[in-house]
């Protein structure tokens, strides 16, 4: 301790110590936020990050030959003079084999994504037409004007808005206007109207 009483330090802790302070373990938590506080200390150097760890699992062989001319067989045995030879041989025949098969895969590999691609933008390239011309004839519709239904609808159905007939009203005079109101109704209603209604000029004879 530094000094006795209630205001006493560790010695470690006292900024007038020389003595180097106590080493503990670092829990990962510490030992992250250690390197983190490193890292912010010096923000203008540069960072290497290092290759994944995949990269160096592999190993790094030259180029196998196209044609191995002579290649061991298998009759040696292991504690012939040959055998070393035999499998060194081996070895750069599977190698060979495996590029092989590796290059072949990468090539159907590549097919397979071009013709994906190439489907996915015909899709995109359709359906963009399709919306191209939707456009086109709502803008040609709007600059037309209305347009009167058809007396079929898109799926060869009768229009419901053929199904309601449009009728006059008599011309009502409103503040000095004539105006005349459109009302849709449905043709029962209509035909019921027509009919109550009497024709012409009816006269009735007092009693």
């Amino acid at each position: 301790m530094s000094g006795e009483g209630p205001d006493s330090i560790p010695t470690s802790a006292d900024p007038r110590s020389r003595r180097p302070v106590k080493k503990r373990a670092l829990t990962p938590v510490s030992e992250h936020a250690k390197q983190l506080d490193a890292l912010f200390s010096k923000p203008d150097q540069e960072i290497r990050i290092p290759p994944p760890s995949g990269a160096f699992s592999k190993r790094a062989v030259a180029a196998p030959p196209e044609i191995v001319t002579n290649v061991q067989g298998s009759s040696a045995g292991a504690g012939s003079g040959e055998f070393h030879v035999y499998k060194a041989s081996r070895r750069r025949e599977y190698d060979r084999l495996r590029a092989m098969d590796e290059e072949v895969k990468q090539e159907k590999d590549n097919e397979e994504f071009a013709r994906k691609k190439a489907e996915r933008e015909a899709k995109d390239e359709e359906r963009t037409r399709r919306n191209r011309e939707k456009r086109g004839k709502k803008k040609q519709r709007a600059k037309k004007g209305f347009v009167a239904p058809t007396s079929e609808g898109l799926d060869g159905t009768p229009s419901d808005a053929v199904a309601a007939d449009k009728l006059k009203t008599p011309a009502a005079v409103e503040n000095g206007e004539r105006k005349e109101y459109d009302c849709k109704m449905p043709a029962e209603t209509a035909s019921d109207l027509a009919a109550s209604t009497p024709a012409g000029l009816v006269i009735h004879d007092d009693d």
